[in-house]
């Protein structure tokens, strides 16, 4: 490998609810190496710490052998992020609170180690090298079992006070709806992730709940099956309700949509642009652009490299 002195890397590593990924990605965006570990469903605090330590140690050992300058380490992981604290909130994995990855992972590797929220570091990807690079407001959603989301205002992440906000999925679309697992009422989220898609269509379809995923809804909507259409439609019906508000609110030049679903095609962006700009105030909306991700299964990654390859500190 020719090596370029001016070149900096970092490792990139996203925590799901069952698999860790990570990356050793350039600052130019370039991925260099990939890993993915299981940590299982039912894993403890002490199996994912571990399970991240090994990932991380792969990708250094590998960045190393090749004499690469590795400047740091970023982390998305589930749940609310306070200076490197996971406070909690990640409901999926257990018994993942009170615990300071910075502090933990700095000892152990002595890089700079800089942690957030897993929808935040996928948005902070998709501005840094994909769907949104060079836009300074940015609204980020990712659509999957639920509904996350980043809010990017003049080029900075804004998650509110103490790193408290941006649950764009808890936004409320329905007056005393149906319940959302926040313990809310009439969430986004209740109504258009994917887990809600699946739930409407097994409901008019009467086919059997775990035999259907998001992929599957999608190409029986492509075959014209009227329960598919009539999902399909009513969730980007709702997901252009909640995008409406959040343009009427920021104004964004892009809305960037990602997830599993929405690599489904141009049309399904297509039908949630329609309904979110019949919903948005007009004067709000002149500059915004609705589009897809592009990154796909590396903006976690990619994400929380960035953390620090765009930390002005490097």
């Amino acid at each position: 490998m020719n090596i370029d002195n001016s070149i900096k890397y970092a490792v990139g590593v996203d925590l799901g609810g069952t698999f860790v990924k990570a990356a050793l990605v350039s600052n130019t965006g370039d991925i260099i190496f990939k890993e993915k570990l299981s940590i299982g469903s039912e894993a403890s605090k002490e199996n994912i710490l571990n399970t991240l330590e090994s990932i991380i140690k792969t990708l250094i050992d590998k960045g190393k052998k090749e004499q690469l300058d590795i400047v740091g380490i970023g982390i998305g992981t589930p749940g609310i992020i306070y200076n490197g604290t996971i406070l909690g909130g990640a409901d999926n994995l257990k018994g993942w609170e009170n615990i300071n990855l910075s502090s933990y992972f700095s000892t152990i590797f002595d890089l700079p180690i800089l942690v957030d929220n897993d929808a935040n570091v996928m948005g902070l990807g998709e501005i840094a090298y994909g769907a949104a690079k060079e836009s300074s407001d940015v609204i980020f959603i990712t659509v999957g079992t639920g509904i996350g989301g980043a809010i990017f205002i003049n080029g900075a992440l804004y998650s509110g006070y103490k790193n408290r906000g941006g649950e764009l999925g808890h936004i409320t679309i329905k007056h005393n709806g149906i319940d959302c697992n926040c313990g809310g009422k009439g969430c986004l989220e209740a109504y258009a992730s994917t887990t809600a898609l699946i739930e409407q269509y097994a409901k008019l379809s009467g086919k059997e709940i775990n035999t259907i995923n998001g992929r599957y809804i999608v190409q029986k909507f492509i075959e014209k099956d009227k329960n598919a259409i009539k999902c399909i439609e009513e969730h980007t019906d709702y997901l252009g309700h909640g995008i409406a508000s959040f343009i009427n609110i920021f104004a964004p030049q892009k809305v960037v949509i990602g997830g599993g679903i929405s690599e489904a095609g141009q049309f399904y962006i297509d039908m949630i642009s329609i309904s979110a700009f019949s919903y948005a105030m007009a004067d709000c909306s002149i500059n915004t652009e609705i589009i897809g991700a592009k990154l796909g299964n590396d903006a976690g990654c990619l994400g929380a490299a960035s953390l620090i390859l765009k930390s002005k500190s490097i």
